[in-house]
Parts: structure tokens; sequence; C-alpha cells
């Protein structure tokens, strides 16, 4: 598995991320699936009501209106982002145990470094396990 992200939706969601700090921002992706690759072709960027720098939910409507969105346009829900303002972009233990889907990509932008570093993982929650998916920014 794979996922493909255009370099500008990458800049919205580090810009987003940054715009965020110091608590930890989150969204939706969407696109396309090509047997084990998926293409993202819409960037969902969401508030983070928590509003704190160790975790994030998703407003239930936010994301409710952004599925809507996703039919309405053809789309594929693929995962979803959020960022981890100063620790490494890997799961945490709150992320694996909050992972709702398995097939589901969870993309992970860490400010802890002067480069953002986006990584992107499937968990499943029962067995604890991550495997990270390669990312390819592309203009």
């Amino acid at each position: 598995m794979s996922i493909t992200l255009k370099a500008s939706d990458y800049r919205r969601i580090v810009e987003h991320a940054r715009a965020c700090l110091p608590n930890e921002s989150c969204g939706l992706i969407a696109g396309r699936l090509e047997g084990d690759a998926r293409h993202v072709e819409k960037v969902y960027l969401l508030d983070n009501p928590d509003a704190c720098p160790e975790h994030f939910s998703i407003p239930p409507k936010a994301q409710l209106e952004a599925v809507r969105d996703m039919r309405a346009l053809g789309l594929t829900p693929l995962g979803n982002f959020h960022s981890h303002p100063s620790t490494p972009a890997r799961p945490s233990g709150e992320d694996i145990n909050l992972a709702y889907d398995a097939s589901a990509s969870c993309c992970i932008l860490s400010l802890a470094e002067e480069e953002p570093v986006l990584k992107c993982f499937r968990i499943e929650r029962a067995s604890r396990t991550t495997v990270e998916e390669p990312v390819a920014i592309v203009t």
C-alpha cells in the first residue's frame, strides 16, 4: 500500500498544522484507490475541538459533511491525518487505541524538527500492529 499526495495538499496540511500550534491539527483525506495505491485528491482541514497538544478528535458533524462532499465528488474516504507538534511521526499509544478502521490510512505530520516529517500508517487496534505506508509527494 502506498499513498500519493500532491505537493500543494502537503503544503496545506503543513500550514494547517503550524496554524494550530501548540495543539494537534487534524483532517481527512479522500481520493481514489488503484490496486494497492491510494491517490489523495482532496484534503479536508478540520478543527480539533480538544485544543490539546497530545490528542485530537474530529467533530462528528464536520466528519459527516466531509463524507457527504466525498460522495458528491465520487471520492473514496482514504483515512485521516493529524499532527504531532513535538513528537516523531509515529503512532502514539492513543493513536493505536483510537484506530477504528484497519483499512484507513493514518497520516501523521511531525513538527518536532525544523523540517516537517509526514508518515502514513495502517493500524490494527486489536493486535496493536502498525505498518508504515510509503508516501510520495508529487507536483
